[in-house]
């Protein structure tokens, strides 16, 4: 159990004292004090600690949120951003020993096995990953394969890099995007944002031959905004 670990980690990751603690949450800073060392808090007072903390109670107890990498920790304690257009996501990846994050390559052959392993942390974990130093570490960035002509002069077969999207509402008109939907599995295209009037994404090709469709906000699972493409020509 890492109840005792995760509560002085996480009071230290806001920055709090003991003292300050302890007031927020309604209890001595000695009960608070004993709590961060070994003793269990009743179970309405575990509650609230969760609750502060905008954490579940199976997450405080049983995670050792110390091997969390920064990513995910900012993923996990800011959690206002991910119910912004959609319930919570939580986002499977995988980092190095030093805790930083990798890059995980969606190749073309493995598109159609994606949409129901996304979530899978052994999915994701299979996945061949690499880093780039140049991109910024507070973001998640994510290579997938483009599959067929509908964003030329982006060819069939590129590599492109992306980075997660948890505000859905800040999906920005006629910029490009990787949407993963259950009807469509992994696509690649350009969006205009329909959530606040409408619940849906229009999604359009760069190739004209191709007509625009749209999607339910709802069938939405993942969203990652392109950021820059590796043809290797």
């Amino acid at each position: 159990m890492h109840l005792h670990s995760n509560l002085k980690f996480l009071r230290k990751k806001k920055g709090l004292t003991q003292q300050e603690l302890a007031d927020s949450l309604k209890i001595t800073r000695s009960k608070l004090a004993g709590y961060e060392l070994n003793i269990t808090p009743p179970l309405d007072t575990l509650v609230r600690i969760a609750g502060y903390f905008n954490v579940s109670l199976d997450i405080l107890v049983k995670e050792d949120l110390t091997t969390y990498s920064e990513y995910k920790l900012r993923e996990l304690l800011e959690t206002d951003q991910f119910l912004r257009g959609r319930r919570l996501r939580i986002l499977s990846t995988t980092v190095d020993a030093e805790g930083r994050e990798l890059i995980e390559v969606v190749s073309q052959k493995v598109k159609a096995s994606y949409l129901a392993g996304f979530s899978d942390p052994e999915f994701i974990s299979e996945l061949p990953r690499f880093s780039l130093p140049f991109l910024p570490t507070d973001k998640k960035h994510r290579v997938f394969q483009v599959d067929g002509d509908s964003m030329l002069p982006i060819p069939d077969g590129a590599w492109i890099v992306c980075e997660y999207v948890d505000d859905w509402m800040a999906i920005k008109d006629g910029e490009r995007y990787v949407i993963v939907t259950e009807q469509d599995g992994v696509t690649f295209k350009i969006a205009y944002n329909r959530i606040k009037v409408e619940q849906k994404l229009l999604l359009c090709s760069a190739n004209p031959i191709y007509v625009p469709f749209e999607v339910y906000i709802e069938q939405v699972r993942e969203v990652w905004k392109y950021r820059l493409a590796i043809t290797g020509k």
